[in-house]
């Protein structure tokens, strides 16, 4: 089964397992397409974290596809220019880009196929075209004055004879195609194995010609960015030459049965388990399904774990994170009291361990930008104000063994940074999630990873692995996805179901996104739920903005039956009708 939010990399992955290859190998080449056939929602320079269930080895593992800030990245250096937020475009907040080591280590580790075998349909679709998404073309036309007047190289590369590409019609781009053939043939000449060729094609991308072209972009150019200044980037070929992908046990917690697995603080993924700890105190199944109860109290809990995601998360290779006492009985027993019968206006962190929370003493959004233009800023997900500009990506796999793969790719999207013109993609801006405040879990720090908001989820039932599950949308992505694990445990739906239930979330915390803005008290939910349940809400606190149906999550899932029957299973999200899931 191949589940993915777009249709051709759901088609290149089940291609993969009907000629042999497995979960791994299926992951590695859709993910590639996905650059291809989203590239306003990820690209090469972009970053994956990626969780996997070995049926060999009989373990769940992480893959930290997440690159760090430059070693010239510091506090006062960003202070120094006159910045108080990480710029949400440009070079200045580039991190390395972690997604081809991450898919490289995956590939190398537990896949068998050869390199040139998974970029051949990313080559393929790069040379010859692909079918232009109305959101790629809504999205180059948001930018197009950007690109014409402040990003040339981007222009040459998304606007094809100097006009924003009509959807439906085909989009190519060849030098991206090049870059890849030539890490192929880099690589074949480098060596005769398939893992000698994987490692030649990460040197040639962290230490070689792709990494000798970004160093080489950032020293010597400069460009506009949402501050409304010009500014050159900080990465350097000894940034890429240091960075690696790694392999890290998942943090998790038991729920009825359940085992949730997600990536350790360097990503939001704990407030999904945090969640999860608090809400084992209350009977959801008791309260019905989507009732207003039931929607209250899910709310509540997401804004005390998410205020704790503000307090506490950051790289904890540079800080440390309390998370034995975040996911403890005794602290969320405490916390839980804390969700009465009224909607909670304050932000409210935790204390664990008695330590006191800090939050980021520059209140979200307070900051004048009024030189700046924020086209391309943030992550392309919901905006504050409900409407969607798109999301980020995701798939899921699973083989014929029981190889199972959730990954989130995403960064390095069309309108995030000038193109490089010499390899066809630009970098990622995932360094405006830092806060530029000393002494803060998620400050930046030169060397750290930050918080990011990518967060795939993997599930194991009764001890065997179960569901591989995830979303794009930016802060939404451990809102989203536990309404639809909460569907599936609590409201008895099938995977299908699940993602097609009304979505809900809280915008009560900051964005992890520039310019950091907050909604206080606001719940956003689709127009499907009952309009006297929104009332009732209403009624207790709850500031609630109805959106439009079937407009909010980008669900996509596989399972296995941990049964006698072994049935895969999978479920794509309808939600803008380009999601597809397949299998046999």
């Amino acid at each position: 089964m191949v589940a993915s939010t777009h249709w051709l990399a759901s088609a290149t992955g089940m291609s993969v397992l009907e000629r042999g290859g497995n979960a791994f190998d299926a992951a590695v080449a859709a993910g590639f397409v996905l650059q291809i056939a989203e590239p306003h929602l990820n690209g090469p320079g972009g970053e994956v974290p990626i969780l996997l269930w070995n049926e060999a080895e009989q373990k769940v593992s992480v893959v930290s596809g997440q690159g760090v800030a430059p070693a010239a990245a510091t506090v006062d250096r960003f202070t120094g220019l006159g910045l108080d937020l990480v710029p949400g475009t440009g070079l200045l907040a580039a991190t390395v880009p972690g997604a081809f080591g991450g898919w490289m280590l995956m590939l190398e580790r537990w896949g068998t196929w050869t390199l040139a075998d998974v970029l051949e349909p990313a080559i393929s679709y790069a040379e010859n075209g692909v079918p232009v998404l109305e959101r790629v073309a809504g999205t180059i036309g948001a930018v197009e004055q950007m690109f014409t007047e402040d990003w040339p190289t981007s222009a040459a590369t998304w606007l094809p004879d100097g006009r924003v590409p009509e959807a439906g019609s085909r989009l190519a781009n060849p030098v991206l195609a090049a870059t890849y053939r030539r890490l192929v043939t880099e690589a074949q000449a480098a060596s005769t194995t398939r893992e000698g060729q994987i490692a030649a094609a990460r040197d040639s991308w962290y230490r070689g010609f792709v990494a000798e072209a970004i160093a080489k972009f950032c020293a010597e150019t400069a460009w506009k960015d949402t501050s409304g200044k010009v500014h050159g980037g900080l990465l350097t070929a000894e940034d890429l030459a240091g960075w690696e992908a790694t392999v890290e046990d998942p943090l998790t917690f038991d729920y009825h049965g359940y085992t949730v697995c997600k990536t350790g603080p360097w990503g939001q993924g704990p407030a999904f388990l945090q969640q999860l700890a608090l809400l084992s105190g209350f009977d959801l199944s008791g309260m019905g399904h989507l009732s207003a109860d039931y929607l209250h109290t899910v709310v509540e809990c997401a804004k005390l774990a998410f205020a704790d995601r503000e307090a506490w998360y950051g790289d904890p290779d540079h800080t440390e994170v309390p998370l034995a006492t975040l996911l403890g009985e005794a602290y969320n027993a405490e916390r839980r009291a804390l969700v009465g019968p009224r909607a909670d206006g304050a932000l409210r962190p935790g204390s664990p361990d008695g330590r006191a929370p800090r939050l980021p003493t520059r209140t979200p959004g307070d900051a004048a930008h009024a030189g700046g233009s924020f086209a391309g800023a943030g992550e392309p997900t919901v905006r504050s104000d409900g409407r969607v500009r798109g999301d980020t990506c995701h798939l899921d796999v699973v083989d014929r063994h029981g190889n199972m793969v959730s990954a989130t790719p995403s960064g390095g999207w069309l309108q995030s940074s000038p193109t490089i013109p010499d390899l066809g993609f630009c970098l990622g801006t995932r360094a405006q999630m830092f806060w530029l405040e000393e002494g803060l879990p998620n400050s930046l720090r030169p060397g750290a990873r930050p918080r990011t908001t990518l967060s795939p989820s993997f599930a194991l039932r009764d001890g065997r692995p179960w569901l591989a599950f995830g979303t794009p949308g930016g802060d939404q992505q451990d809102q989203w996805s536990l309404n639809f694990f909460l569907s599936v445990v609590h409201g008895g739906l099938n995977l299908q179901e699940a993602v097609d239930a009304p979505m809900f979330h809280s915008e009560h915390f900051p964005s992890s996104f520039f310019p950091r803005e907050s909604r206080p008290g606001v719940m956003m939910i689709e127009d499907r739920v009952d309009p006297a349940i929104v009332e009732e809400l209403r009624r207790r606190g709850h500031e609630v903005e109805v959106q439009e149906s079937w407009s909010l999550g980008r669900l996509s899932a596989v399972s296995r039956d941990t049964g006698s029957s072994g049935f895969l299973r999978a479920a794509a999200n309808p939600r803008g009708a380009q999601g597809y899931a397949a299998g046999r």
